[in-house]
């Protein structure tokens, strides 16, 4: 997901970066969550309902280290039992009291699922970029 980081986010490296200013690392562990609408830099999507099976709040992602300027997951998400619903995007959610969102993208191509279906993000197929 290049240029998906939310206003939050861009705002915490850039002030990191350039102002001076002390980063406040986000609440791990992260969160990832289905989408059934696309968010954008200043505000969330639309998450998939709590129904039959979606964990409402997300599942954990976690991720490798930094190299040429891109971070991808470093093991598969799977969410099982999955309701009737079509998952168009994806956001990256911390853990504190009050989370902050972010990174937000869509989906290569958007996935439907059946009631009971499992819907799995494989580990390295979620990349985050600065560029």
């Amino acid at each position: 997901m290049a240029d998906n980081l939310t206003d939050a986010a861009e705002n915490l490296a850039l002030n990191f970066l350039f102002n001076n200013q002390t980063a406040t690392r986000p609440t791990l562990p992260l969160k990832l969550k289905l989408m059934t609408a696309n968010g954008s830099d200043s505000s969330a999507g639309t998450e998939l309902g709590t129904s039959a099976g979606y964990t409402a709040g997300g599942l954990t992602v976690t991720f490798g280290a930094a190299a040429s300027g891109a971070v991808a997951s470093n093991a598969d998400v799977t969410w099982t039992n999955m309701p009737a619903a079509t998952i168009v995007a994806v956001e990256v959610w911390d853990t504190a009291g009050s989370p902050v969102r972010l990174a937000y993208g869509t989906l290569s191509a958007s996935k439907t699922t059946n009631a009971g279906d499992t819907f799995t993000i494989s580990s390295g197929s979620l990349t985050m970029s600065l560029a």
